[in-house]
């Protein structure tokens, strides 16, 4: 069957690139948000960023035997100000991984939708999926492209991926800096404002031997506390019917948690918290 490329594309199928990303910026840069692209002469210091974009906080991920759960509240701020109650903050990368993010709403949203986009289309180009590893490191690169509107307006979008490899039959979380670093998180981690209260509650509750049950718990117990000591991180609220977004990513694949499910694990938390007198 012949195929018909876009001029330059066999180059970068040829060279292994495989890029969604480099796809679009050798052949439609315009397409790309500004962050996006290559810079160019004549475009510093010309966008204009408001100084209280919304904030999105916070994300948890811990791993069990057998899989990682990941969850996030559903609180954005802009400054001193709620600006959404019912953000989504994580989501499912491709099947068998899931990607969270913290730090200026708008851009996080924008490099998920992107990572999301490049996997489709390694998938596509290459026949077959990417590793773990590989997704990490993907994603560090996407990462990197945002410094300098992080560096010129302070937009620092920062994601938490999780996923399952089954090559190894292991789940692994990878954790970013601002330039790009990619880190492998032992266990469990954190991100976003109330991230120092949410790991200090994994820290004390964390089993090697949980189930997924026990992990999802976990998880959510790990925002509740979070959102008791950091004004940007939104707790559950019952009257509204607002739980965070809980997924469980294992051999399977990605599964997002009912709301339902959740609501039984946070009036187990708050029985259990009450009888210890906590609350």
């Amino acid at each position: 069957m012949t195929r018909t490329d876009p001029p330059g594309a066999h180059r970068m199928w040829a060279d292994g690139a495989a890029s969604f990303l480099d796809l679009v910026r050798d052949q439609a840069p315009d397409r790309l948000l500004a962050w996006a692209r290559e810079p160019r002469a004549g475009e510093g210091g010309e966008m204009g960023a408001p100084p209280l974009a919304p904030h999105a906080t916070t994300i948890v991920a811990l791993t069990y035997p057998g899989g990682v759960v990941m969850a996030g509240d559903r609180r954005a701020t802009s400054g001193t100000h709620i600006a959404h109650h019912e953000i989504e903050k994580v989501f499912p990368a491709d099947d068998h991984s899931a990607v969270g993010i913290a730090g200026a709403a708008g851009v996080g949203l924008e490099l998920v939708r992107l990572f999301q986009l490049e996997l489709e289309h390694y998938e596509k180009i290459e026949g077959t999926t990417l590793s773990l590893e590989g997704k990490a490191n993907r994603l560090a690169h996407l990462v990197r492209g945002n410094l300098p509107l992080a560096a010129a307006h302070g937009l620092l979008a920062l994601p938490l991926l999780a996923g399952f490899d089954a090559a190894r039959a292991t789940a692994s979380l990878y954790s970013f800096d601002a330039v790009g670093g990619r880190y492998t998180e032992r266990r469990y981690h954190a991100i976003g404002s109330g991230s120092p209260f949410a790991r200090g509650s994994l820290k004390a509750t964390y089993r090697a031997d949980g189930d997924a049950s026990w992990a999802i718990a976990a998880a959510v117990a790990a925002l509740m506390d979070a959102a008791e000591d950091d004004s940007a991180t939104g707790g559950v609220d019952l009257t509204r019917g607002i739980f965070p977004v809980v997924a469980v990513v294992d051999a399977a694949g990605y599964r997002r948690v009912a709301d339902g499910d959740l609501a039984g694990h946070v009036a187990e938390i708050s029985r259990l918290r009450t009888e210890a007198g906590r609350e």
